[in-house]
């Protein structure tokens, strides 16, 4: 079995990464890392570094002006600013929609696109980082369980059932999906995730508050900010 994983160089699709190449073996993984106009280059810089540690086959994916469009705060040609606070705080003033960063069913392009060119390289599986924290208060929709099982069973049939993705950690919270990475012994040193595009992560965007959270559940301090 051959499989596909949707690389992102953060520390959710870094893990998903490390389970794939346990299961498979690093020959059998190939790693899709998708730019969608970002703000800054550092998670696809994060994301060839951890694909390098692991000697799998990276294959690279520029779907930007899909999102031409829309505001996102992430986005380059946004002009909304990226929040300094937790998702939950956020959420307070969302009225049950998704966060300013989420991006227009971005998991939903990038499953069918990782769909596409897992059957061109043989692939049988598609895996992605999806968890239940993000999914937690609608604040971002296309990570929850009912999304995974709508989008799996779009691409088993589409695929003419050649084809299945798996999000292993749906029903996890991210400090469980760091739990995971650590007994994996995932390099998350070599991984990024702050929203920012600076030398260092900014520790107040809503990414840097969860990511930070979950290694401190854990024990020990997020290896990012050593």
């Amino acid at each position: 079995m051959k499989a596909l994983v949707l690389f992102s160089g953060g520390v959710d699709s870094t893990t998903c990464l490390g389970l794939a190449v346990k299961k498979y073996g690093k020959e059998n993984v190939t790693a899709l890392s998708i730019s969608y106009g970002q703000k800054h280059s550092k998670e696809i810089e994060a994301a060839n570094a951890v694909a390098e540690y692991y000697g799998i086959e990276k294959i690279d994916l520029d779907l930007s002006l899909i999102f031409q469009f829309s505001d996102c705060s992430l986005l380059k040609n946004s002009h909304e600013e990226i929040p300094h606070e937790s998702y939950s705080e956020q959420l307070k003033k969302t009225d049950g929609s998704p966060v300013s960063t989420y991006v227009p069913f971005r998991n939903g392009l990038f499953l069918s696109s990782a769909a596409s060119i897992a059957l061109s390289k043989g692939c049988g599986i598609i895996y992605y980082g999806a968890h239940s924290d993000d999914a937690a208060g609608n604040a971002y929709p296309d990570c929850s369980a009912v999304f995974n099982d709508a989008m799996n069973t779009a691409i088993y049939e589409g695929s003419g059932r050649q084809i299945k993705i798996e999000a292993p950690f749906v029903g996890m919270t991210k400090a469980e999906v760091v739990k995971t990475g650590l007994e994996l012994g995932v390099p998350y040193e070599l991984t990024w995730s702050c929203y920012e595009g600076g030398d260092k992560p900014c520790g107040v965007c809503g990414t840097c508050i969860d990511r930070a959270k979950a290694f401190e559940l854990n024990g020990i301090k997020d290896p990012a900010m050593r």
